[in-house]
């Protein structure tokens, strides 16, 4: 068993050696970690209060906030598991999630409510708990912003089952109920991830398997470089993601420093803030630094102070790289892994970073990389699937046996999880990127499953197949593509229609960029889907089209 076993507890030893310490800044508001603490503790007794008992699961469906982090702790801090979605996924997909993990008690935006409005009476919902973006800001900001037009609000409508998340607050105690949680067995979060069957995935972790690997970032990557009580971290990525959530826990609240919390990623906002507070540390995702570079007004912005920029979430390009490292002369860092896994790998502080390298495999995780379809390893060097173990990490997914079966395989009495990433192991141990599965689509700051869009088009009474790729552009990663097929008897549906379909069943995000109409798809002998093959053909016409076009420039200078 490890020291700190809970996913609050080093949180509370924290709060004990540097409580005067600014733990979150949002907004311009300042909270030292004595009142957060203080809100955290009044939140849990409130939850407890209202009928939230260990073992409930709880859906956190609100942005960037520190209603999000008093949340996610007071959770678990009375043996409930936190159930964190996007804030902008609409009432057909959390509807989804709320059935899957039987989820009674919603927390979210009240510029969202309606959609959880929409779904109360054919979910187990018992009550939900409204907040809005501004409510932890001071009284006159939010009289200007609302003023301004500057803080979206929505329209809620409280009874004894839609309550006030501040009223929760205000009428818990300071002194939290004490309950028996056992860190191993415990769930602490279901977090949902796409799903090869076209349904999103719940990935269950107990209080280990989240403290697991953020010990191992605080000893093996953070020790000897943060300085602790005393540094700043930026974080712009949601805190729904896995990787922005253990990020900030690891690097910031574990070691009593200050947390700049961003609720959207806007870049002149995000520059302001580095240079206001003396930014050290920040973690973005490849567009993000792409946006910066790019920006109009960076000369007018000091970001000296920054030291260690990290990057995860898709292919660092290299060109970002390279232009990065020049223009401020520091290099940006690696994290990399999975919502299956958590953390798994991050590249060594003490030496200069390879954008193809994504790092070191965390000392609580063992990577093998085999051959895809007979699973023999491959000795380092050769291109193979990464696959993925640890003692505390689950064996698979919330009650989905056979996403299960397909995802985890059991190699000498041990279960591993198929990254479907393609990648090599150099002789020193660290992990190089090859290519990734051709069902996760990289589009901006979000992963996004190919076969979830796709059930949604197939659900449209005229489609009868489709298929969606990742179509590259080095502004935001991949565009999404959709290539379907309609039914011999469809009349009169065309582009718009499906992109209107799919905008009242998905988030923002996941909507197709292009659609495009063919007679069939390419399938196996099994009538598999051939995605790949789709990709493949894709990136050839981009080729042959950027080809032309530099034939053409050519000509034109003749």
């Amino acid at each position: 068993m490890m020291n700190g076993e809970y996913t609050f507890s080093r949180f509370e030893e924290i709060v004990k050696k540097y409580g005067d310490n600014i733990a979150l800044i949002y907004l311009g508001e300042k909270f030292t970690y004595n009142e957060l603490s203080r809100l955290i503790n009044k939140f849990a007794s409130g939850l407890y209060k209202i009928g939230v008992r260990p073992g409930d699961k709880v859906m956190i469906y609100i942005a960037n906030s520190p209603q999000w982090i008093i949340a996610n702790f007071a959770i678990n801090k009375i043996g409930a598991a936190c159930v964190p979605v996007s804030p902008i996924y609409t009432a057909y997909e959390i509807e989804y999630m709320i059935k899957d993990a039987n989820v009674e008690t919603v927390i979210c935006m009240d510029t969202n409510f309606a959609y959880v409005k929409e779904v109360m009476d054919r979910t187990p919902i018992k009550r939900v708990l409204v907040t809005n973006l501004a409510d932890f800001v001071s009284p006159i900001k939010r009289l200007i912003g609302h003023l301004f037009d500057k803080i979206p609000k929505g329209r809620v409508e409280y009874s004894q089952k839609v309550l006030s998340f501040k009223k929760v607050i205000k009428e818990g105690s300071e002194i939290p109920p004490s309950v028996k949680i056992d860190p191993e067995k415990d769930l602490a979060y279901i977090m949902y991830t796409g799903g090869t069957t076209g349904f999103p995935k719940g990935v269950p972790g107990t209080h280990l398997t989240e403290v697991s690997y953020i010990k191992d970032i605080m000893e093996d990557v953070a020790l000897g470089f943060v300085e602790e009580g005393k540094d700043i971290l930026l974080m712009v990525n949601p805190l729904f993601h896995i990787m922005a959530k253990g990020f900030t826990i690891a690097f910031g609240f574990n070691f009593g420093n200050t947390v700049v919390l961003l609720p959207v990623p806007e870049v002149d906002a995000l520059l302001r803030a580095i240079q206001r507070y003396k930014v050290r540390w920040m973690l973005g995702v490849p567009a993000l630094y792409r946006m910066i570079l790019e920006n109009d007004r960076l000369d007018q912005y000091d970001l000296s102070s920054l030291r260690f920029c990290f990057c995860g979430g898709d292919v660092l390009p290299r060109e970002v790289f390279n232009t990065w490292k020049e223009r401020f002369g520091i290099p940006i860092y690696q994290v990399y892994g999975a919502t299956e896994v958590g953390h798994l790998c991050y590249s060594p502080l003490y030496k200069e970073p390879n954008p193809t390298v994504v790092g070191k495999p965390l000392k609580s995780r063992r990577c093998l990389v085999c051959d895809p379809e007979t699973l023999e390893i491959l000795p380092p060097g050769e291109v193979g699937e990464l696959l993925v173990s640890s003692p505390y990490i689950m064996p698979g997914y919330w009650q989905k046996e056979e996403e299960t079966r397909r995802s985890f395989v059991n190699l000498n009495g041990v279960t591993y999880y198929r990254m479907g990433d393609y990648v090599r192991m150099n002789e020193e141990g660290e992990i190089e990127f090859v290519e990734r599965t051709a069902d996760i689509i990289k589009y901006k700051a979000y992963r996004v499953s190919a076969s979830e869009i796709e059930a949604v088009l197939q659900d449209h009474p005229a489609v009868i197949g489709a298929c969606v790729i990742g179509v590259p552009d080095p502004r935001v990663g991949e565009r999404i593509k959709a290539i379907v097929v309609l039914k011999e008897d469809a009349k009169g549906v065309g582009a718009q229609d499906l992109i209107k379909w799919c905008k009242e069943r998905l988030a923002p995000y996941k909507i197709p960029h292009y659609i495009e109409f063919r007679d069939m798809l390419p399938k196996s002998k099994v009538g598999k889907l051939l995605r790949r093959e789709v990709r493949e053909e894709e990136k050839r016409k981009l080729e042959k089209e950027s080809k032309r076009k530099g034939n053409s420039a050519v000509a034109n200078e003749a």
